[in-house]
């Protein structure tokens, strides 16, 4: 029988606990500072932007005189990108997803594009925005409207909606969809009557979350060329188009200039976190809903 030294086990013991509540604490700092810094942030963008914010600057239009600004066009531009982005997204993404998880056979090839799309949702946003103005700009020719900003916005979400979507399918519990093959259940209709909606909370949850990436991006936008200034109000997806983003890009440059930009900057912002927050609040109670129903 091996002699173990108490002590020894003792002094090992010490040692767990110490790194243990180091580490604790390292990490508490640093959930600290974030949350301070987030803070203080939030309370800066209050002070200069409030005061700002009244009918006028929401319903008027873009102008370069700042008394006179408003962010209707933003507004309605953003609303548009995503009648854009929504559905070329939630349809190649989800579609995509079930057909990886379920249909796909698996081996290297498969193994090859699963690797891609993970890679993919980690690539630099400015590089879509790239190839947004390679493919639908120049070589489609369809310039800087909203079909061109809302197919490179997909472009950047459509590999984190389809990882999002087979996580949600593989979570999908084995049990039910051998309980719909044993009643004679085809393939698709497994797929369509248990599978997605099992998954749909997540799926959704996910698409919801990319959505509010797509919705404060500003360098694939940038690299298109969409303006930011004195253009009508769009009225579909071949018109051009400002979002918030970019009317907030482009204030803040101009805040070096005039002091009173920075202001109108501060109060787009507060926009934009308003319009984040519904839709981010949205995904907590669409998925709260199904996972009661399913």
């Amino acid at each position: 029988m091996r002699y173990v030294d108490k002590d020894q086990v003792d002094k090992r013991m010490y040692r767990r606990l110490l790194k243990n509540r180091i580490c604790t604490k390292l990490f508490l700092l640093a959930s600290l500072f974030g949350f301070i810094v987030l803070v203080t942030l939030i309370i800066r963008v209050l002070s200069d932007g409030i005061a700002w914010i009244n009918i006028d600057f929401l319903t008027g239009k873009l102008s370069t005189q700042f008394d006179r600004a408003g962010i209707m066009g933003a507004i309605l531009g953003t609303a548009w990108l995503m009648v854009v982005v929504i559905p070329v997204t939630f349809i190649l993404g989800v579609g995509t997803a079930i057909y990886l998880e379920l249909y796909a056979q698996k081996g290297k090839l498969q193994s090859l594009i699963q690797t891609n799309i993970a890679n993919l949702a980690g690539v630099p946003s400015i590089v879509y925005g790239i190839v947004g103005l390679t493919i639908f700009v120049r070589a489609l020719d369809f310039g800087n409207i909203v079909l061109a900003g809302g197919l490179t916005m997909s472009l950047l979400i459509l590999p984190i909606i389809i990882v999002a979507s087979q996580e949600a399918i593989r979570a999908v519990p084995l049990h039910l969809s051998e309980a719909s093959y044993g009643m004679g259940a085809t393939k698709w209709q497994t797929v369509r009557k248990i599978i997605l909606p099992t998954a749909l909370p997540g799926i959704l949850t996910g698409g919801i979350l990319s959505l509010s990436r797509a919705i404060g991006e500003t360098a694939p936008l940038v690299v298109i060329g969409i303006p930011a200034l004195l253009i009508p109000f769009p009225g579909g997806i071949l018109d051009k188009f400002t979002v918030l983003p970019m009317q907030i890009y482009y204030w803040t440059l101009d805040s070096a200039l005039v002091d009173e930009y920075l202001n109108l900057a501060a109060a787009t912002i507060i926009v934009l976190l308003f319009f984040l927050f519904l839709l981010n609040s949205s995904a907590i109670i669409i998925r709260n809903k199904f996972q009661k129903r399913y």
